[in-house]
This record gives structure tokens, sequence and C-alpha cells, in this order.
């Protein structure tokens, strides 16, 4: 995290904080609803966004590096928003803060970190990586590895960059034309209380560190988000944060033959195991949870790194998500999270919106305070100093 300092009138040192840069991508591509209404939210809230994603879905490539050999489209990108013949790499016209590239996650990253960020925005490395919300309706340990979303989480944390993966247990993917002000029963639509969800918890955990890393090296946060309902109830609208451990909650996999129809199948490797019934919490809805799992990756185990050096995963988590019998359970919205409609990208309840990046005390404002402000500033000035 930036400060931006100015020497203001009385010898007194004015500082604002400055939004972090952010690189947020997605294997559902460049247009899709929902990593256009995070890169809204986020953006909100005064951090430095940059979408890269690829032109159209790239799901299930896992962590292959896959480059285009065309430097033009050789077919329309989803949804129509680019057609073929338009560049391989290239920007929304209305903003050049969103990218798309013709290759898979992975891609789309190793692009992002080498030239678009420090050749095009001037940025060395992002602060964190965000992948999602990808639409996802099967996330186990046997499965996670082949959805593209992984592979850009991945190349993030080889490079020493937090990063934070996000899937929704919906299998709906839409264009961000597509977004509606208002659904049916008169609240937000999905996409945009997912991506507001999202933002929830990514500003919790920049909160966290307060001013450090958002994570330690070679630790990431992959969050499990339950399929929103607004489009037609508000079932569930405001599902809670729960910290769960990724091996208790997927305890594996195996083949299952089916002699009937002589083919295999996977299921779990605990007979009892019910998908999303489990967790660290009692009491809270498995149906409409948001399951929050910290993970590390470590390739070289002679390799000195901060990795696994945590005895307790809780001590990095925020608040907002609960954990050992944590109560009384907050949606992760905030208990006072408005659906409605008519509230349109509010910034996460509970959080401090951040000064734009270009914000700077100036010195006309300073001359505005009353002389007990400054007073005051003056004398905890002299204090630290």
């Amino acid at each position: 995290m930036r400060t931006s300092h100015l020497l203001a009138a009385g010898g007194a040192l004015l500082t604002t904080t400055q939004g972090l840069n952010l690189l947020i991508t997605t294997d559902d591509g460049f247009g899709a609803a929902s990593i256009r209404e995070l890169y809204n939210q986020m953006t909100s809230l005064g951090h430095n966004c940059y979408i890269v994603a690829s032109v159209a879905s790239q799901s299930y490539t896992g962590f292959r590096n896959g480059f285009t050999t065309h430097p033009q489209l050789t077919a329309d990108g989803d949804w129509g928003l680019v057609k073929a013949g338009a560049p391989s790499l290239g920007f929304d016209p209305s903003d050049n803060h969103i990218w798309y590239y013709n290759g898979t996650p992975a891609a789309q990253v190793v692009i992002a970190l080498d030239y678009i960020l420090p050749t095009v925005a001037k940025i060395a490395t992002p602060d964190l990586v965000i992948s999602g919300p990808n639409a996802a309706s099967d996330t186990d340990v046997f499965l996670s590895s082949i959805y593209g979303k992984m592979g850009a989480t991945y190349v993030a944390l080889e490079r020493d960059i937090p990063a934070m993966v996000f899937w929704t247990e919906s299998d709906l993917v839409v264009p961000y034309t597509a977004i509606k002000t208002s659904t049916k029963p008169g609240l937000q639509d999905p996409s945009t209380i997912t991506a507001r969800l999202a933002s929830s918890l990514v500003e919790a955990f920049i909160k966290k560190a307060s001013g450090d890393r958002v994570l330690p090296k070679g630790y990431g946060v992959m969050v499990d988000l339950p399929s929103v309902t607004s489009g037609t109830s508000d079932k569930c609208t405001n599902p809670p944060f729960v910290l769960q451990s990724r091996s208790a909650r997927y305890p594996g996999a195996k083949a299952s033959y089916n002699v009937k129809t002589g083919v295999f199948s996977h299921s779990y490797a605990a007979a009892d195991h019910t998908r999303g019934a489990d967790g660290d919490d009692k009491g809270v809805n498995s149906r409409c949870v948001s399951s929050v799992t910290i993970f590390a990756v470590k390739y070289d185990p002679t390799e000195q790194r901060e990795c696994f050096n945590l005895t307790d995963v809780t001590a990095i988590v925020p608040v907002v998500v609960h954990h050992n019998g944590s109560m009384p359970v907050i949606g992760g919205l905030g208990p006072n999270g408005s659906i409605s409609s008519n509230v349109s990208r509010p910034p996460p309840d509970g959080t401090t919106t951040m000064p734009p990046p270009q914000t700077i005390t100036g010195l006309g404002v300073a001359c505005q305070w009353s002389s007990s402000i400054v007073l005051l500033v003056l004398a905890i000035w002299g204090l630290m100093y």
C-alpha cells in the first residue's frame, strides 16, 4: 500500500493512503458480468484496477500457458464484443484499464505481468491478483486444478504476488451488457451481489494487512461463493463467510464403476460426505455459505521462503470470516447490507472507502482547518519528532 505526503502549513505532514494496484482476471471472458461488476466495486473503493482476461471462455484449461499464434482473432469473441480480425491483444475502447488477450487464463496473467502492467500502466508489480468470480459447479480438490481460474492464481503465487480466487455455484455466465438494474423481486442483479460479496472480502483482507502485503508469500485465498438467488427471491443474497479446511470439506475423490452403464464416475472418498454440508461453524445454512480456504504453494522445499511459517492461518483472516464457532454469524455484505435494486453499487458494509489514487490533500484544504485542529496536529507532530 502506497502513501502520498505533502508538507502543509505549520510544519504538519499530511498523509493520504492510496489504493492498491489490482489485477483482475477470469476464465469466463473479459466481458463477463461478474468480473466487470467486481472491477466497478474495487474501483469505487479507490483501487487502481486492471482487467486482463480472455476474449472468450477459457474454462478447463488448467495451468496451461497457452499463447495464441495469430496476431489477429480468427473468430468472434464471446457475445460478439470483439470481432474476428481484431488484434489478439486489445482493450475496451470505453476503458483502457480493461484488456483482453486470446490465450489461457495463465497466459493472461503472464501477459499482464510482463507487458500490459509494466509497459502500459507503468506498474512494476500488482499488489494483488484476483481471479474471478468465475462460474463453476464442481470445485472439489479432485477437479479444481483443471480450471483456468486456478492456473491464473498459481501464476501469481509463483511470482510471489498475493492472489485470491473466487467462484460461484452457478453455471450461468452472462455478459456485462445483460446486467439488470432490478430483478423481478426488485433486487440487485446476481452478478452485482456476487461482486459485492467478493469485494467485501478482498477489502477486509486489505484492511487486515494494514499496509503490509495482503497475504504472506506463498499463501492464497480460495472462496466458494453460493449461487445468489436475487433473480427470483431473497433466499440466498447475503451469505456469511466461513473459514473451512480444504481437506476436511473435500476429503478426496475416487473412481466409481457403474455396472449398469459400464462407465466410471468420480465420487468422494468419505462415504458419508455431502458436498457443502460441513464446515467449522455450526448453525449456518450450509446451502448459503461462502466457504473461505487458506492454501499455500511451495515448489522448492530447499528454498527458504515465508511459506508455511504461519502456525495459525486465522492470524491473517479478517473478522468478517467466521471460524471456530464464532458467533453471531453475519452476512458477507454486513448486517445492514441492502440488496434492494435502488442501491447502486455501494461499497461493502463495514469498510472504509479508500480515497482515489490521485487524491492528495491540498494546502488549500489544510488552511481551512480550525485553529484547534491545527494545534492538535502540531502537538502530535512534536511528540513524534
